[in-house]
């Protein structure tokens, strides 16, 4: 027997760089999951929310672009059930991220948030970092440049200027972290949690090769555990069930985290992940219907 009807979303390729093939899997193999259980699974284009095609009630989504993600948040508005939120979508993009994560005491490196069209040597200077990250502060690493590792200050210049010539108003500038690097994949209200070392799968799991900044990992321990429920506040806390991200672990153990994402590939453990986000989106969906209809419905 039928379940519903509801609507899937996939991302527009333009943003899956280097990932276009990854991100589509994932959102098929948690289509072929949902029909198990007995959903009628409609596939949409980001481009479909725009157009008014897409009216389900309940929609799963790898949206990115910022149309859409407006689209999204007025749906939810409207009643209807959003998995990622569009508001967590917006959470994920670097700026704002960055601001709640820090003003929520998430572990975190030392940041600030620059106007592009400034000068950053004096802040830089004062914040003490040498070596660091520069982030395009509006939205997530499209380009190769969206997120860039600088050794020296004139090289923080160009980076700024590089931005605010493409529109970028701002920027977030990140301490750089020593340690192991380590990415994670998660979904909320279940046992999945994976992770992993990245320098340690040459190639395959990378958009732009940035990994080899922080080397091969050593692989200092650290609580395995203690990540996964960092992981789920930082995923409470920006309003997000499907998610990964990056973090450093440092020669005491400390955790660190450096990035967080709204529904990533999961390209090293997707087959094993599916089941827990199509798990995770029936489970929000049954809720949904509960608080709508009643327990008896």
């Amino acid at each position: 027997m039928s379940k519903g009807t509801i609507a899937g979303i996939r991302r527009g390729n333009r943003f899956s760089p280097n990932h276009i093939g990854n991100d589509a899997a994932i959102f098929s193999l948690t289509v072929s999951h949902l029909r198990e259980k007995g959903y009628i699974v409609n596939e949409y284009v980001e481009t479909d929310l725009l157009t008014g095609t897409c009216d389900e009630k309940a929609i799963f989504n790898m949206v990115r672009d910022l149309g859409s993600v407006r689209r999204l948040k007025q749906m939810e508005d409207e009643g209807r059930l959003i998995v990622n939120s569009g508001y967590g979508i917006e959470n994920c993009t670097r700026e704002r991220m960055t601001r709640l994560l820090m003003s929520n005491g998430i572990s975190h490196p030392s940041s600030i948030i620059v106007e592009t069209g400034c000068d950053p040597v004096s802040m830089l200077e004062e914040a003490g970092f040498g070596n660091c990250w520069i982030k395009r502060g509006d939205f997530h690493a499209i380009h190769r440049e969206d997120v860039t590792y600088v050794r020296h200050l004139d090289e923080a210049r160009c980076i700024l200027k590089e931005y605010f010539i493409r529109g970028i108003e701002t920027a977030v500038i990140n301490e750089h972290l020593v340690g192991d690097l380590v990415k994670f994949y998660g979904v909320v209200g279940t046992s999945f949690f994976y992770w992993f070392y990245p320098t340690g799968i040459p190639g395959k799991h990378s958009k732009f090769g940035l990994e080899k900044i922080n080397g091969q990992a050593r692989g200092i321990p650290f609580d395995k555990e203690g990540l996964h429920r960092l992981c789920t506040a930082a995923a409470d806390i920006l309003n997000i069930k499907i998610y990964g991200g990056d973090c450093v672990v440092a020669e005491d153990s400390t955790i660190r985290l450096i990035d967080f994402n709204d529904w990533p590939s999961f390209a090293p453990c997707r087959d094993e992940a599916a089941p827990y986000i199509a798990e995770c989106i029936n489970r929000l969906i049954e809720t949904d219907e509960k608080r709508t209809y009643g327990v008896g419905h």
